[in-house]
């Protein structure tokens, strides 16, 4: 999810059974569903409902991210990048079109700059 759909997030659109958030104000303008992890629904439920799900402005959470990013010693790391990452690694997990729904690309060409499998990792999934 995009910083913004992050701390937007309201309880109401979050369903924990299903594991399903629903986005409602997305990049694209279309709403969208983002499939959760077990490990993210046990995090989620750890949380008081209260207000938006985070309870962070977007000033915030980029503050918070630059602070532990620092703490940690990474050079140059944004949220995007992180982003990035995340797409990258879900790409060895999911189908390209699976993919593109679940980060919101509607044009399969954008999601070709988040898509960095290497040749050699491309190769390993032949075995």
């Amino acid at each position: 999810m995009r910083a913004g759909e992050i701390t937007g997030l309201e309880w109401d659109r979050v369903d924990l059974d299903r594991r399903v958030a629903l986005l409602t104000h997305t990049k694209s303008g279309r709403p969208r569903e983002v499939p959760l992890s077990t490990r993210a629904v046990e995090l989620i439920r750890a949380l008081p409902e209260l207000g938006p799900v985070f309870d962070l402005s977007s000033r915030q959470l980029d503050v918070l991210f630059r602070k532990l990013r620092d703490r940690a010693g990474v050079k140059g790391l944004t949220f995007h990048v992180s982003r990035h990452a995340a797409i990258t690694a879900l790409s060895t997990k999911l189908d390209v079109l699976a993919l593109a729904r679940m980060v919101g690309h509607t044009d399969l060409r954008q999601l070709r700059v988040y898509y960095n499998e290497s040749a050699e990792e491309l190769a390993k999934r032949f075995d």
